[in-house]
C-alpha cells in the first residue's frame, strides 16, 4: 500500500494512548482468555462507505489477514453501512454494537475530526474510541478530465469545474468546499454519491468534469487505466508535503496558492487529519486486553 509508515502508525498509537488508554474500560468481564473469546466467534468489520470504494479495498484486504493474527483466529465478516460519511457506523460502534471486542469499525478521518472542523449533530465522541490501528497515511488529490475546460489549478479562480461529492464529513465534499471558502476557487459540487466509486462512474459518463479529497493510494490503483491513457489527470495536491512521485512530476499543491499565511495555516491545520487517513476503532468500553490483542495483530497485519 503506498504511504504506509511506521510514522503513521506510530502517529496514531500516539493519539490512541492519549484519548484512548486514559479511558480504560471499567467494565467487568469473565475470566476466558482472549484466545478463549475469540475461538470459533465471527469479528464484524464496519465499514462507514459504500463497497468499492478505497475504505471498504483496505477493510476487505485486512480483514482476509488480520484474524491469523488475533489469539483464538475469529473470522473477519465485512459489513458495509454507508451513511453521512461514516457517522452511521461510527454511531453504530460507539452506541449501539456489543462492547465485548466482537465488533471493530473502519471510519473516515472526518469522523476523528468532524466536530473540530463543523456543527453537525454528533453520533459519537471521537475522544472516547479505543483506537486500533490507522491502515495508512495519504494524499489526497484534485481529478480533472482532460476534456475540461479547466487546464489548471489556477484556472479554478476564474472558471468552473463541476465535481462530485459525497455528504457532508466525507473528503470529497469537505475538500473542495474548504478550497471554496479559504481560497477562493470556483468548485461546483454536486453532492449525495453513495462514494468514490459512484463518482468514478460519473467521471467516466461526464455527469461530472472531477473531483477533489481523492485518496491518492486509492484512485491511482483502482483507476489506472485513468492516468495510463491520459483521459483524467491529476489537477493538484491537497496537502502540504505532497506525494513524492507527484512532487517529480511537478503536480502543484493547493497551499502554494495561499495568498496570506492566515489561509496556509488554515489549510495546514486541515491536511493535518490525512495523517490518520483510515482509522479502526472499537467502542468504550471493550475490555483492555481484547483492545490490546487487536492492536497487535492490526500491526502484525500492516
Amino acid at each position: 500500500m503506498p504511504r504506509l509508515s511506521n510514522k503513521s502508525l506510530s502517529t496514531f498509537v500516539g493519539i490512541a494512548l492519549s484519548c484512548a488508554w486514559a479511558l480504560a474500560p471499567a467494565a467487568v468481564h469473565s475470566q476466558e482468555t482472549v484466545a478463549q473469546f475469540y475461538k470459533g466467534r465471527n469479528l464484524n468489520l464496519v465499514v462507514g462507505s459504500a463497497p468499492g470504494g478505497g475504505y471498504d479495498l483496505y477493510a476487505r484486504l485486512i480483514a482476509r489477514h488480520m484474524g491469523k493474527h488475533i489469539p483464538g483466529n475469529p473470522l473477519l465478516v465485512v459489513n458495509n453501512m454507508p451513511g453521512a460519511a461514516s457517522n452511521v457506523a461510527s454511531g453504530y460502534v460507539y452506541s449501539a454494537a456489543p462492547k465485548d471486542g466482537s465488533v471493530m469499525g473502519a471510519i473516515f478521518m472526518g469522523a476523528v475530526v468532524d466536530q473540530l472542523f463543523s456543527d453537525s449533530r454528533a453520533t459519537h465522541d471521537p475522544t472516547k474510541f479505543q483506537y486500533i490501528g490507522n491502515a495508512n497515511a495519504d494524499v489526497y488529490v484534485c481529478l480533472v478530465r482532460e476534456d475540461a475546460n479547466v487546464k489548471s489549478f489556477a484556472d479554478l479562480f476564474t472558471k468552473e469545474l463541476i465535481v462530485g461529492g459525497s455528504a457532508g464529513g466525507a473528503s470529497t465534499r469537505d475538500f473542495p468546499t474548504v478550497l471554496n471558502a479559504v481560497l477562493g476557487t470556483k468548485f461546483k459540487i454536486v453532492a449525495g454519491y453513495p462514494g468514490t466509486r459512484e463518482i468514478s462512474f460519473a467521471i467516466d459518463k461526464n455527469e461530472v468534469q472531477g473531483s477533489c479529497g481523492n485518496s491518492w493510494s486509492s484512485i491511482a490503483s483502482s483507476q489506472r487505466e485513468w492516468f495510463s491513457s491520459g483521459k483524467v489527470r491529476v489537477l493538484a495536491q491537497e496537502d502540504s508535503d505532497g506525494y513524492p512521485d507527484l512532487n517529480t512530476k511537478k503536480v502543484p499543491k493547493t497551499v502554494d496558492f495561499a495568498k496570506t499565511a492566515e489561509q496556509k495555516q488554515v489549510l495546514d491545520l486541515y491536511y493535518s487529519q490525512t495523517a490518520f487517513g483510515r482509522p479502526y476503532v472499537v467502542a468504550p468500553g471493550v475490555p483492555k486486553d481484547r483492545v490490546d490483542a487487536l492492536r497487535a495483530a492490526f500491526m502484525a497485519t500492516m
